[in-house]
């Protein structure tokens, strides 16, 4: 039996190279892309996955990408990014931009791009990280809460869309995960991307990436349509149970 083909953006580190893990382990034949290429192969080369290099934000790499690969059953859309803290009244317009093409319109390049494909699988589904950012708000978040509850409104949109088609759409919309997400916010400055997750227990990229495999392994007539996941620390964007040092 030949293997169902997995696509996986923004796969060099994190929730993406936890996916591409997973998947592999789960039979699929995954192809991972992301700008970092040699991270990527560091990913792909122990799983037996492929990798290409991969900038969502721009079509020329979106082509080069999918090029010859035909059709596919799962698209995971999860390039992404936050950028900054700047408030609405004085925002960083290159972060907020940034933020919406990767976020937004690097997500619906690749959808586009490969949904042909996954219609012509007669078994698709497109699985986009989201998160709670795209079903709340917080100060200092606008730009970046603002892309994910744009997130959120296209996959929404695409699955009315494509009621009658074999393609399930998914999202998954975590809480705090400790990965490069809070290092890449806050332009490497480890302290402070330490702080976010201090004192409590965040989840972890695996525990995202299993929500995905989860998702994906249900029977093709189930359609998983969110999940929300936090850690137990957690109970909304900015409700977060930190315990003292020592305690």
């Amino acid at each position: 039996m030949t293997a169902k083909i997995a696509i996986v953006t923004g796969a060099s580190a994190g929730i993406g190279a936890a996916v591409a893990r997973l998947l592999a382990a789960a039979g699929y034949r995954v192809i991972a892309g992301a700008r970092r290429l040699d991270r990527l192969r560091a990913v792909t080369e122990p799983i037996g996955a492929e990798a290409r290099q991969l900038d969502v934000t721009v079509p020329e790499s979106v082509e080069a990408f999918a090029s010859g690969i035909g059709p596919c059953h799962l698209l995971v859309n999860n390039a992404g990014l936050a950028l900054g803290t700047s408030p609405v009244s004085a925002p960083e317009p290159g972060d907020w931009r940034t933020m919406f093409e990767t976020n937004v319109m690097g997500v619906l390049a690749m959808t586009r791009r490969f949904l042909p494909d996954l219609i012509a699988s007669g078994d698709g589904h497109v699985i986009n990280i989201g998160s709670i950012a795209g079903l709340a708000t917080y100060p200092g978040g606008g730009g970046y809460t603002a892309s994910k509850h744009a997130l959120r409104a296209l996959t929404e949109t695409l699955r009315q869309e494509l009621l009658g088609q074999p393609v399930r759409i998914t999202d998954i919309a975590p809480g705090l995960v400790e990965t490069e997400f809070s290092l890449v916010r806050f332009a490497g400055d480890a302290e402070r991307a330490r702080a976010v997750y201090q004192g409590m227990t965040p989840l972890r990229a695996e525990d995202v990436a299993e929500c995905v495999v989860w998702a994906a392994s249900r029977p093709p007539h189930v359609n998983i349509d969110r999940i929300q996941v936090m850690p137990r620390d957690q109970a909304s964007a900015t409700q977060v149970h930190r315990r003292r040092e020592g305690s």
